[in-house]
């Protein structure tokens, strides 16, 4: 995030003790980002993330050891899953509306 200055105005977090620390929390207040917490259970508050899951596991199914898969691995379908256009953005990649979304906020 701090690459990219106000690029984040909220994050939804499911309710995991990584999430709960007061530093982070007190980070996120900081740079001025919302958090909120999704209720046990409740997958469907958490539907962008319930999806990319899926999409990652396009490339690592499911009891995949990330122990043993490199970094470079993760990159390559990080990298691929970003550029893939989507009936969302109108057809554009989640990389392209991000870099539009950036420039959009340094311009402000």
């Amino acid at each position: 995030m701090k690459d990219y200055p106000n690029a984040v105005h909220s994050i939804t977090c499911d309710r995991g003790t990584e999430f709960m620390s007061q530093k982070y929390v007190s980070l996120m207040e900081k740079l001025g980002v919302t958090i909120y917490f999704a209720h046990p259970f409740s997958p469907h508050e958490r539907g962008s993330n319930e999806y990319h899951n899926g999409l990652l596991r396009e490339y690592f199914p499911k009891g995949s050891t990330f122990t043993k898969i490199t970094q470079r691995a993760c990159n390559q379908a990080t990298k691929a899953i970003n550029n893939r256009p989507r009936k969302l953005f109108n057809w554009k990649s989640a990389q392209e509306v991000f870099q539009n979304e950036i420039v959009l906020t340094s311009i402000e």
